[in-house]
């Protein structure tokens, strides 16, 4: 075996070009699947704190659907639909106190263009300007570094207060105590009265460039019938989540006006659904990179076939000699199928190592864990491994079966 694994490798090595590019056609297949299930594995890897934004046994009502886009064919039928107001927010509150006393209302500035000013200084114009009330910080897993949070009694009385990220304290207050200073946002003006945590990045997107204002006051100064309410409920435990939600239902039912034979007109969204929805996209894409690195590989391995076939005919003559001192035939198949698992093998391998390296790069770029799919590469090696069989198999067994006399006859 020593003899038939030297020689298979040195015959590889006579023609370096030819072997290199037919192990690139299975590198090209192995990578490409690779890459995408180590990118899919480091996001699902990273979901829970990716994508679970609302806290604790949190759910929301919303008027948009998650996953809705400009332009799409669903458009339509959710911009007809009412906007969901502050009038039954409130209500919704008020209904739901005996079952929950954690409800937040949001309404959030989504042109992405609102700049924060300080005397000479100011942010980039990117920050998440949103109107709420006291809950916002429970809701969406936040926590105050300095100062203190809004208040009810800053949403009862439109109260021109703020609470601002550590991006923002940073671009604005470097050498400060941002507390109590009168920052200007989207043309007006707000006292500062508290600081959010520093919370890091998700997917890429830092989480500290936040601004809250009462809701009151921000729909007051930007226009109520221009905004739809979010509305985020927390079940007291997750024994009573599911009666929860079904109340939730229920009461948005009511203040919304519905009739019983009429359907919902909102959404409804939790931590698991967001998950579900990822999941749904991630098997999309996991499902088309497997059918065209099927594709690849089978392109590859055809090559493979053509390569050793090749390698038969020049080598026909090398074959009679080697039966004519006492070669037998399972000695030729194992050497010409050592040197096609050798070639798919080795392509695999680099496809393997390639494939993590950019999925992981992306893994880095949107911050998240970096990873390495051993389910996938070991599965990766025994594809290859089946390819690099099934495809020189033939060429194997046609030089096995050559006659030793035919064989030395050749020219």
């Amino acid at each position: 075996m020593n003899e038939i694994l030297r020689m298979a490798f040195s015959s590889l090595g006579v023609n370096k070009l030819r072997s290199f590019l037919t192990m690139s056609g299975i590198t090209i297949g192995v990578f490409s699947v690779i890459g995408v299930m180590t990118a899919v594995s480091a996001l699902r890897g990273s979901i829970e704190s990716g994508l679970s934004f609302l806290g604790s046994n949190m759910f929301q009502f919303a008027k948009w659907p998650t996953g809705i886009q400009v332009g799409g064919a669903d458009e339509h039928k959710y911009q007809s639909r009412r906007n969901i107001t502050l009038a039954q927010s409130q209500r919704y509150m008020e209904l739901m106190r005996d079952t929950s006393q954690v409800v937040c209302l949001k309404a959030i500035e989504r042109d992405n263009t609102v700049t924060a000013t300080y005397g000479n200084r100011k942010t980039t114009p990117d920050i998440n300007f949103i109107g709420t009330n006291e809950n916002f910080i429970i809701s969406n897993q936040f926590s105050i570094a300095m100062g203190r949070n809004i208040t009810g009694a800053d949403v009862d009385l439109l109260s021109p207060v703020c609470v601002i990220g550590q991006d923002i304290v940073t671009k604005l207050f470097p050498a400060e105590n941002p507390i109590g200073k009168r920052v200007n946002a989207d043309g007006n003006t707000y006292t500062v009265v508290g600081t959010f945590a520093t919370k890091g990045s998700s997917f890429g997107e830092s989480q500290d460039g936040y601004m809250i204002v009462p809701i009151t006051r921000f729909l007051m100064e930007h226009g109520s019938d221009h905004y739809t309410i979010n509305v985020a409920t927390q079940a007291p435990s997750q024994e009573l989540y599911n009666a929860t939600v079904e109340k939730g239902i229920a009461t948005m039912r009511v203040v919304r006006g519905l009739r019983p034979e009429q359907e919902n007109d909102f959404e409804l969204y939790s931590n698991d659904s967001l998950i579900a929805a990822f999941a749904k996209i991630a098997d999309v894409i996991s499902g088309g990179a497997f059918i065209i690195s099927a594709i690849a590989l089978l392109a590859a391995g055809v090559g493979i076939m053509n390569i050793m076939l090749v390698s038969v005919t020049e080598r026909t003559k090398e074959i009679g000699v080697r039966k004519a001192v006492g070669a037998r035939k399972i000695i030729i198949l194992t050497q010409f199928l050592v040197e096609s698992v050798t070639l798919s093998v080795t392509g695999g391998l680099f496809g393997i190592v390639l494939g993590t390296l950019a999925g992981n790069l992306l893994a880095v770029v949107l911050s998240v864990s970096v990873v390495f799919p051993w389910g996938w590469a070991i599965l990766g090696v025994a594809v290859c491994s089946f390819i690099g069989i099934a495809f020189g198999l033939y060429p194997a067994w046609k030089a096995a079966s050559l006659d030793p006399i035919e064989a030395l006859r050749f020219e």
